[in-house]
């Protein structure tokens, strides 16, 4: 077994699907760490090809010899909720101005799809996180 990389740093970045450049934020996050830019570029746009017009995370650990890996998370609950409520973005004063609605049904799947990444036990939990993103983005929650 070969021994073990030392973990230098770990950040996460949240780039468009498939559409990864050495331009910033990429560019200089990487840049100041000596990880091979384009490397990474490439496999993150070929990982995330299919979910192009997506924001997608990526959580990047940098190793000692400036190796590097990535775990894809998955999209911002809040861009989530943005596409399925048809808006443009969230309200500035989500308690007065609503901006949007969604059903009861578009939020357990949101809740489904975010169930990994959240710390949630059950889906019933998820969705509760997910509608509290909802009303502080300005966006009412039909039953």
């Amino acid at each position: 077994m070969p021994p073990k990389k030392k973990l230098v740093k770990t950040f996460t970045l949240q780039l468009p699907a498939g559409q990864a450049t050495p331009a910033p934020p990429v560019g200089p996050a990487l840049g100041q760490h000596g990880v091979n830019i384009m490397e990474f570029c490439k496999s993150y746009n070929a990982q995330t090809e299919s979910q192009r017009g997506d924001i997608v995370p990526a959580e990047i650990s940098v190793f000692e010899d400036r190796s590097f890996s990535f775990v894809l998370k998955t999209p911002p609950a809040a861009r989530l909720l943005i596409k399925a409520a048809g808006v443009q973005k969230g309200s500035g004063v989500p308690q007065s101005e609503k901006v949007g609605s969604v059903s009861r049904a578009q939020l357990r799947e949101i809740a489904e799809k975010k169930m990994a990444d959240l710390n949630a036990n059950d889906l019933d939990q998820a969705e509760k996180i997910i509608a509290g993103t909802a009303r502080s983005m300005g966006i009412t929650v039909n039953d």
